[in-house]
Formats: C-alpha cells, structure tokens, sequence
C-alpha cells in the first residue's frame, strides 16, 4: 500500500497562478536549490498555465518517489480568499526522494500543447487529462519484497 499525503494551495485570486506554483516548487524542494528545484522552475509558465485553468481543483498534481506520493490541489475564488481549506504546511518527508516524477492535470483541449511544451524541460514532468488517473507504473515504487531462502540460510 502506498502512503499518501495531500495538500491544498491557495490559488487565484488570492496569489497568481504563477506564485502558486512557486509554493508548491517551494515545497516540494524543501527550500533546497538544487537540479530538482531548477527543473520545476523551468516549467512554470506551463505549470501556472494548467494551475490558472483551474485543472488542479479538483484534479490533483501528483508527485511520486522512491517514498509516499503527494496529492496537491489548489483552491479558488471565495474559498482561496478565505483559506480555511488550504494546507500549505511542510511534508514531514522528502516528496522528491529518488526516481520522482510531478504529474500535471490538464484539459483535454490544452494536453496536447502541454505535453508537448513539458517534453521541452525533460521527463519528469508530465501532463495527463484532468479525467485520468496517474498510471500505476507512475505509482510510488514499494519496497522490494525479501524472501526468506530457507535452505541457504540454513548452509550457511
């Protein structure tokens, strides 16, 4: 099973969909400069584009890693104003720990340009259809399972 954790950004027009997503890079890195954060970066005037379209209200950005995946959403219009339903706290976990990968959604009409303009900034950030789940290969990896060899371990 795969442990998650959820965070809800308040977005427009309580910070501009560009500042959002610096938050959310912000989290995500921990702070911490770095290829990772510089990577996130690169991407976001794309970012805020699917972040301004209102594609992560209900449609979560999903990071997976080498530990728990995270859902982020972002809030809107009264409720962003008045935030009692965002949670912008720190995760208590490195969300980009090994082989990450952030997962935008995004409307059908715009997932072509899109996945095009990510492809540009490399692979680990992609887009799918606000109506698709993340695929199951872009599940947080598990632990690999240990097997007890009896026989060996008895020979030795």
């Amino acid at each position: 099973m795969t442990t998650v954790a959820s965070r809800t950004f308040r977005s427009s027009p309580y910070r501009a969909a560009t500042e959002t997503w610096k938050q959310i890079v912000d989290l995500l890195t921990q702070d911490r400069a770095g290829e990772a954060r510089t990577e996130l970066l690169s991407v976001c005037g794309v970012a805020a584009s699917v972040i301004a379209d209102k594609a992560p209200e209900d449609a979560a950005i999903v990071v997976t890693c080498d530990g728990p995946r995270t859902r982020i959403y972002c809030l809107y219009d009264d409720d962003a104003v008045e935030g009692s339903a965002a949670n912008e706290s720190p995760l208590g976990f490195d969300p980009l720990n090994g082989d990450w990968r952030v997962s935008l959604p995004c409307a059908k009409d715009d997932l072509e340009w899109v996945q095009g303009a990510l492809k540009n900034h490399g692979a680990r950030i992609t887009a799918r259809d606000i109506k698709d789940n993340v695929p199951a290969n872009a599940e947080a990896k598990q632990s690999p399972s240990l097997v007890l060899d009896p026989k060996g371990f008895l020979e030795s």
